[in-house]
């Protein structure tokens, strides 16, 4: 049986544009039909083999992607019957957030089967007792737990160490010594896509902050490092930035000569969230989480449509626990492996990120390093600079969030559904340096739309 394709010529990347010049009737072609982006990257037509070059082999599989489930840990006995309810309704991996140094991870995890259910931890403080705790429950218990300690991350999103800058150090140099967890490490890149960085600049500044830890521990660190990514709405181009992040660390760590593999924790931004017509919301995380997984992410937790004004509730997580399940179980998100591997549009984005983060990255480290640069506050600025582009595009129309500033419902009212406040608040509190905080593209607006309701 012969080849259907054989009965049809091959056509060139010459011939393909010629044939779109000849239809635009005279119109520029550049002009037309080629966008630009924040990044920096033209956005083309059409993409040819001839004009692509060499397809980069991924190092993940897309069908062993893991729903996750966040908690945050104010009472142990009320997280584990929160835990095992979860994980019964779908949830397969657990992302904890422990408050404070009283609660008792054996008593969190007391009769959870921690031997196949991934568990991740993360603390709101610094603490070489605590994660030794975790350590000898680890010892007694065959478990796949990870803990993620950012002390960069801590101080870029809050202004300050934990304690200060050589306790922080010594006390993380203590936790490397323990010898029971696949990693320890994690690179909050969420912390500079919240606040409106550009990918170019999450990339480079996910490997600059990286590159901090590998200059000070050297051959101390041992284990996978965990880069945690918030994702936004630009499908592919986020599906190209996971992929670009897990080159960019495949050289980094090369060079060091530490583990090549990472762990990559999704989830979806914060940025382009809003408080009027909310379920919109759930239709912006479920690309975002397609995104994730497409790109490659270990482990995706999503966030509830209503998160911004609701408290944690029942039904809120499991609106959004099922967005997941149903992205694995109905449309088939772990069937194959790596499906946008050789697509010529998504591999080229791929490579022009990977490409103008590595120069941004070499850069940074010519002037000084990441955390010089923090802490003069040039990342900030940076950063400031590029979210006040996409916010002055927002404001024009130009970057659209439907139900917002596009086909708005003047009949919404959301004053007394209020929980909480869905605007930051600025805390008047002595800092080191200026903190990178987050910053949704619809607050101003909103905050018009409550005072006229």
């Amino acid at each position: 049986m012969s080849n259907l394709f054989e009965e049809f010529d091959n056509v060139s990347a010459a011939q393909w544009k010629q044939k779109i010049q000849v239809d635009l009737k005279g119109a520029d072609y550049n002009n037309t039909l080629v966008s630009a982006t924040l990044e920096g990257i033209d956005i083309k037509p059409f993409y040819h083999r001839e004009t692509y070059g060499s397809t980069t082999p991924l190092r993940t599989k897309s069908s062993e992607w893991k729903i996750m489930q966040r908690i945050v840990v104010t009472n142990a006995q009320e997280t584990n019957t929160r835990i095992k309810e979860v994980l019964a309704r779908g949830a397969e991996s657990i992302f904890l957030v422990i408050t404070n140094e009283n609660i008792s991870i054996a008593e969190i995890l007391s009769g959870i089967d921690v031997k196949d259910t991934p568990i991740h931890i993360e603390m709101h403080f610094l603490s070489d007792a605590y994660c030794a705790s975790i350590d000898d429950f680890t010892k007694t218990t065959q478990t796949h737990i990870t803990i993620g300690i950012d002390l960069i991350g801590n101080l870029a999103s809050s202004g300050n160490w934990f304690h200060n800058l050589t306790k922080d150090h010594e006390i993380l140099e203590n936790i490397l010594t323990l010898n029971h967890f696949n990693s320890t490490l994690t690179i909050h890149t969420d912390v500079y896509q919240n606040a409106g960085a550009t990918m170019v600049q999450q990339l480079a500044y996910a490997l600059a902050h990286a590159n901090e830890y590998l200059n000070h521990y050297g051959s101390k660190f041992s284990n996978q490092i965990i880069f945690q990514v918030a994702v936004g709405s630009h499908y592919f181009f986020e599906i190209a930035k996971l992929r670009a992040l897990r080159q960019l660390w495949h050289i980094l760590a090369k060079e060091y000569q530490v583990p090549e593999e990472c762990i990559i924790i999704a989830t979806p931004s914060q940025r382009n969230k809003t408080l009027y017509d909310y379920n919109v919301n759930m239709l912006r995380t479920t690309t975002e989480c397609m995104s994730a997984v497409l790109g490659g992410a270990d482990f995706v937790y999503n966030l509830p449509y209503d998160t911004l004004y609701h408290h944690e509730n029942e039904f809120g997580d499991r609106i959004a626990r099922n967005q997941l399940r149903i992205l694995k179980d109905e449309s088939y998100f772990d069937k194959t492996n790596n499906p946008t591997e050789g697509a010529y549009f998504i591999e080229s984005i791929t490579h022009q990120l990977a490409d103008k983060a590595l120069h941004l990255f070499k850069d940074i480290e010519a002037n000084g390093g990441f955390l010089h640069q923090l802490k003069a506050g040039t990342i900030q600025r940076k950063i400031k600079e590029s979210a006040q582009k996409e916010q002055s595009l927002f404001d024009e129309g130009k970057e659209i969030l439907l139900g917002t500033n596009k086909y708005p419902n003047p009949e919404d009212r959301m004053k007394n559904d209020l929980e909480k406040d869905p605007f930051l608040k600025k805390e008047v509190r002595k800092v080191l340096l200026q903190p990178i905080l987050p910053k949704r593209l619809a607050e101003k607006l909103e905050q018009e739309r409550l005072a006229n309701e």
